[in-house]
């Protein structure tokens, strides 16, 4: 099979509206809004990164790269594996998304120059069962051989993150492979397995991070909703998109305009780990400052940094975090995802990690930067809110709430766990809750 032919332009588009195109000009990256799109009251910027410029300048280099950098896999070897299944002449973010931009995460579609979107204003798809959705997830993984695999008439899309996933539509209780313009609705993740230098047992990835959502709506914050569903012997976490909703007349579902902290600061998203240069809690906190609903988005994301404490929820990076674009160039921030706890791999035996190198991925800081959990004390927080405009008071009802809270939470969320739910997932997690409450508490 021949490689995709490359042009250097892709056209941009969000429900049918042209917004502008992302060309590349002797080796340089420029993104272009076209003035309709400014015109239109639907028109607003793609990121926080990427503003209407006066005269409508081009935006130019590396921040225009960064921004759709960040709609694709983190890891390189899933970049490769899908240069491969689409034959790419590469792995650049132009050469990616020019194959997987239909379907990205936001309302943004990247289309090959001159190309409209078709059949926008209707749902169409292919209806899978059991046994096609299993395959489909098997070869989510595997990367084809030569004229092994032709990729023709298959799912398209991008999905950022580093966690083996693939994504779906399902409408009228239907699982459907979407066709024309039609977007996914859930993302399917696959179980991480063994994780890292260290190889960590992460194989009930799928458990735990079902059992962390439900603890993090427990305690009131949002969170997107999310079940465990098997597929013959395949296992995945289904997500609800909440990038996606349905039209009101039910007749089409609609992109929703996002981007993760990563691309509102114009953050590389190999440096996505406040500790390798992105952004951190203070960062992010004045990012939110500019939100429509920013003394709910703040409080919302002071007291995600504290459950995440409490669950040693490790990977709590800006990519983790995103917000919502509105007319108007306001926005929000959206609902929590990807949270995963690392109780269950915390100890002292063979493939697991110390509880002494246990790090958030946002440092708490005070005088100095703290990573390590075990290294993190309630005067840690209280001196990080400060940093953010909260008082003393503030901050500790704040712990105080979570800490009181933690048995309930348990409680709650403990008779909901499947009849087939690994109860050591479950047991590690609750244990390491407690003591980390006990910890805000001043009792341990």
């Amino acid at each position: 099979m021949a490689r995709t032919r490359l042009t250097n332009r892709l056209d941009l588009w969000m429900n049918g509206l042209p917004v502008g195109y992302w060309e590349i000009v002797r080796g340089v990256e420029r993104l272009v809004y076209l003035q309709s799109w400014l015109d239109d009251e639907q028109g607003r910027p793609l990121s926080l990164s990427l503003p209407f410029t006066p005269g409508n300048q081009p935006l130019r280099g590396p921040v225009v790269t960064d921004y759709f950098d960040n709609l694709l896999p983190d890891s390189e070897r899933i970049r490769r594996r899908i240069a491969a299944r689409y034959r790419t002449a590469g792995i650049s973010p132009f050469e990616l998304l020019a194959v997987l931009g239909r379907d990205c995460v936001g309302a943004l579609q990247l289309l090959p120059a001159g190309e409209t979107p078709v059949g926008l204003e209707s749902i169409e798809g292919r209806s899978l069962d059991e046994a096609a959705i299993a395959r489909l997830l098997r070869d989510t993984t595997a990367t084809p051989h030569f004229g092994e695999h032709e990729p023709v008439d298959d799912l398209r899309l991008s999905i950022a993150g580093a966690q083996e996933k693939t994504a779906l539509l399902r409408h009228n209780g239907r699982w459907l492979l979407p066709a024309g313009s039609t977007p996914t609705t859930h993302i399917l993740k696959l179980p991480l397995g063994l994780v890292g230098n260290m190889r960590a047992d992460m194989r009930t990835s799928v458990e735990n991070e079902w059992l962390c959502a439900k603890i993090v709506g427990a305690f009131g914050l949002p969170i997107a909703p999310c079940e465990i569903a098997h597929f013959e012997d395949t296992k995945a976490l289904v997500v609800e998109r909440f990038d996606r909703r349905l039209a009101r007349n039910g007749r089409w579902i609609v992109r929703l305009p996002q981007e993760d902290l990563c691309q509102a600061t114009g953050t590389p998203g190999i440096v996505k780990y406040e500790a390798d240069g992105g952004p951190g809690i203070n960062a992010v906190m004045a990012v939110l400052g500019g939100s429509s609903h920013s003394e709910q988005d703040r409080r919302h994301f002071f007291l995600a940094q504290i459950l995440f404490w409490l669950l040693a929820a490790t990977d709590g990076h800006a990519k983790n975090f995103s917000i919502a674009h509105l007319p108007g160039s306001r926005y929000v921030a959206t609902p929590l995802y990807d949270v995963l706890s690392a109780h269950p791999i915390i100890g002292r035996g063979r493939n697991q990690l110390a509880a002494q190198r246990a790090s958030l991925a946002m440092a708490v800081r005070g005088r100095n930067a703290h990573y390590r959990i075990a290294q993190i004390f309630p005067r840690h927080w209280i001196a990080q809110g400060q940093r953010v405009g909260f008082s003393v008071e503030e901050v500790e009802e704040m712990m105080a709430t979570l800490a009181q809270q933690t048995e309930r939470v348990i409680d709650e969320v403990g008779a909901q766990l499947p009849d087939d739910f690994p109860l050591d997932v479950a047991e590690a997690i609750f244990a390491g809750m407690r003591r980390q409450a006990r910890i805000l508490e001043g009792s341990a």
